[in-house]
């Protein structure tokens, strides 16, 4: 009986062990493959672009330097201020179809000068490509590059 009961724990702690390698290798190829995807999806991304995020230091002729990271929030803002015209948004570049007005539901800033955004009257989905400038005074001003309607 002593025999059969230490050869049953030994064998059990052993498996254990076994059982959580296996588990943690497999979370810790998890955790790589969702990093890379994530690296991926944020290539075009203006956080992850240090060429765009030098074009807001003008710092050396003299100009100022303009944050990216205090940009990306207020450009974000204010294109989703739009959305309260009656109308709807006037840079989804749609008009107004039916009783709903169409308006900007997610936006994703890729660069110093491109943004790409999601927008939807409730029945109907696109998506807009939109060029934006930021002045010397931070003004920021917004222009329709192209617009896609997708098909119900």
């Amino acid at each position: 009986m002593n025999v059969f009961t230490y050869m049953f724990y030994s064998r059990e702690v052993k498996f254990g062990e076994e059982r959580y390698e296996k588990t943690t290798k497999k979370l810790r190829d998890s955790i790589n493959l969702v990093s890379a995807k994530l690296a991926e999806a944020d290539y075009f991304s203006l956080e992850h672009n240090e060429n765009a995020q030098n074009y807001f230091d003008n710092s050396a002729s003299g100009g100022k330097v303009i944050l990216f990271e205090k940009l990306i929030p207020v450009v974000t803002e204010k294109l989703l201020d739009f959305n309260s015209n009656p109308k709807g948004n006037p840079y989804t570049g749609q008009d107004q179809i039916g009783p709903n007005k169409f308006i900007i539901n997610k936006v994703k800033i890729l660069n110093h000068r491109w943004i790409i955004a999601d927008y939807s009257n409730g029945e109907l989905w696109g998506e807009v490509l939109l060029k934006y400038f930021v002045d010397n005074d931070d003004n920021i001003t917004f222009e329709v590059n192209q617009t896609w309607l997708y098909q119900k």
